[in-house]
């Protein structure tokens, strides 16, 4: 005779229970493993100036990872028809290459800058206007500005390395700490406080979460979808804006192709971040968590002289690792 456990049963609610866990905090386990082991291998990884190191490699990727994680939030974390923004990256590419540009012509710096945030934002609301009004899926339509705003940039910018020396502003964010925190880092944290905040703390970002969480409910209860879906990407343009700074400090101009790196680690450290939520979502906070996280297994790696092309692929399988987790946890919801 056959013995089934129905998940009706205090045996079928308990195994749930914990299928629920190992699948949710399962990214997470295999991070702090992996943490674990490249402490052990390297003397170097846990000291302070390592993980300053850490802070300040970290903070564009945080800042743009804030970004995606705020779309995500107003369009739900489906990644095929949900809310997603993969052209965050190339815009900010695009924005530093602008500033680069205007700064070796001697431009001033605060008239080099805005003519690159005017471009990351003018890439916000073409996938604000796609994604709102054509009524593109935000992945078709971020694709189509990614490619768009990579071939800008590279049309403009005559797919050069352009180098920034001698600029005090450039090289203070580089360098600069303030009482020991990295200049970088504070800036992440910033944007933490801002972006956060408003997401967050604020009734607009609570109403937004509403949409992304339930886009028929939030519809009957009289809120405007296309409202938050249209703020969510202009925020991440905000955040492509800041993050600009960072990245044309951190590489003392633009090295063409970076956006794809960035893709990869702001799509990973976004939903690595959703496992630090009591509520296994994505959010703010959690996305700079998890692009601290990947960027300390990214050091760890190199410490240890792992091969570049085997630390990608590492990173390519996490963040499969991460994807399908999220949304096995999304069925054992239903």
């Amino acid at each position: 005779m056959t013995t089934t456990v129905s998940a009706r049963t205090p045996a079928g609610a308990a195994a749930r229970r914990v299928l629920h866990f190992t699948i949710s905090r399962g990214p997470l386990v295999v991070f702090a493993v992996l943490l674990i082991y490249l402490s052990l291998e390297s003397e170097f990884f846990l000291e302070w100036r390592n993980i300053k190191s850490i802070l300040r490699q970290s903070a564009p990727d945080a800042i743009l990872a804030s970004g995606l994680a705020v779309v995500v939030m107003a369009g739900g974390d489906d990644v095929v028809v949900g809310g997603i923004d993969i052209s965050i990256p190339a815009a900010a590419t695009l924005g530093v290459g602008l500033i680069a540009d205007q700064l070796v012509g001697n431009t001033p710096l605060l008239w080099a800058y805005l003519l690159g945030a005017v471009a990351i934002f003018g890439v916000g609301a073409a996938n604000a206007f796609l994604v709102v009004y054509v009524k593109l899926t935000p992945l078709l339509a971020t694709l189509a500005t990614l490619v768009a705003s990579v071939g800008l940039y590279r049309w403009a910018i005559d797919n050069r390395r352009i180098t920034v020396l001698g600029n005090g502003f450039v090289n203070e964010v580089r360098d600069g700490d303030f009482l020991g925190i990295p200049i970088p880092a504070l800036i992440m944290l910033g944007t933490l406080v801002v972006v956060g905040g408003i997401a967050h703390r604020t009734r607009f970002g609570i109403r937004m979460q509403a949409v992304g969480g339930n886009r028929s409910a939030a519809e009957i209860a009289g809120l405007r979808p296309g409202r938050y879906l249209a703020a969510s990407f202009i925020l991440a343009s905000f955040c492509g804006a800041v993050a600009s700074i960072v990245l044309i400090s951190r590489g003392s101009g633009l090295s063409p192709g970076i956006e794809e790196r960035l893709l990869v680690d702001m799509v990973l450290a976004t939903f690595v971040g959703a496992a630090f939520s009591p509520r296994r979502v994505v959010t703010v906070p959690g996305a700079v968590a998890g692009a601290i996280l990947v960027k300390a297994l990214g050091n760890g790696f190199q410490l240890i002289q792992v091969d570049l092309f085997k630390i990608g692929m590492i990173k390519g399988v996490l963040i499969l690792v991460v994807v399908a987790s999220s949304a096995l946890v999304g069925k054992l919801r239903q």
